[in-house]
């Protein structure tokens, strides 16, 4: 069971991941939409959906555009999701308590994320003085080979990134978790509320148009009385 969604969430991942600056970019990467994705796949949509609306929000001021790394929020929400999936069959513990503490701990993983996609980035760079070197020789064959090479240099930073979230929570949440409990079994819905508002914050830190902060808060009001009314 355990074997079957790891694979499956490493399968995401490397989707995912790709998706977030290498091939396609249609926003597969963004939490909001991966971490459902992969609840989807692994029966337990609701949890996805959970942890997808509290991550979403929180680097959304960083985009992974241009030079900019951010930490790699894609593998926060697949890893977390993966993770509150597993231990809500194994803990005596409710779903939103499990994905407060299963986010929490992938959290700083999110800057392992950001060193592998870095890493990632620099091999490129090597590559394509090898790709340019082969097309001035006239290799195609090889100047596509490295293409690949690039491709696959990004799933393996992705995998990386969530084999460690993945390991790191298998080791701590069981050990964690008798300790915060209690505390979880009281603070769960404060820390939910927490995560989308300091997004918020971060979000109206970078507008400066009068209209667009309105704007802003007027569309977040509605699609949270949406939300409560469903």
């Amino acid at each position: 069971m355990l074997l079957t969604q790891v694979l499956t969430g490493a399968l995401a991942a490397v989707v995912c991941g790709l998706d977030r600056i290498a091939v396609l970019q249609i926003l597969l990467s963004r939490p909001i939409v991966a971490a459902p994705l992969v609840g989807l796949l692994l029966g337990d949509v609701a949890i996805g959906l959970q942890v997808g609306v509290m991550v979403e929000l929180l680097w959304l001021a960083r985009l992974p555009v241009g030079a900019a790394i951010p930490p790699d929020d894609t593998q926060i929400a697949v890893g977390a999701t993966v993770l509150t999936s597993y231990f809500s069959r194994v803990l005596p513990a409710s779903e939103p308590q499990l994905v407060v503490l299963c986010l929490l701990l992938a959290l700083p993983f999110g800057k392992v994320g950001q060193l592998m996609e870095r890493r990632a980035r620099s091999f490129n760079t090597r590559l394509q003085r090898r790709t340019e070197d082969a097309l001035e020789r006239g290799l195609l064959a090889l100047a596509f080979r490295q293409h690949r090479v690039g491709l696959l240099s990004f799933a393996v930073a992705a995998v990386a990134s969530y084999l460690m979230i993945i390991v790191g929570g298998l080791i701590l949440v069981p050990l964690l978790w008798p300790l915060l409990k209690a505390g979880l079994g009281y603070s769960h819905g404060w820390v939910q509320l927490a995560f989308p508002l300091i997004g918020i914050a971060v979000i109206l830190g970078t507008i400066n148009v009068n209209r667009a902060i309105t704007l802003f808060c007027a569309a977040f009001g509605m699609a949270y009385l949406l939300m409560w009314l469903l």
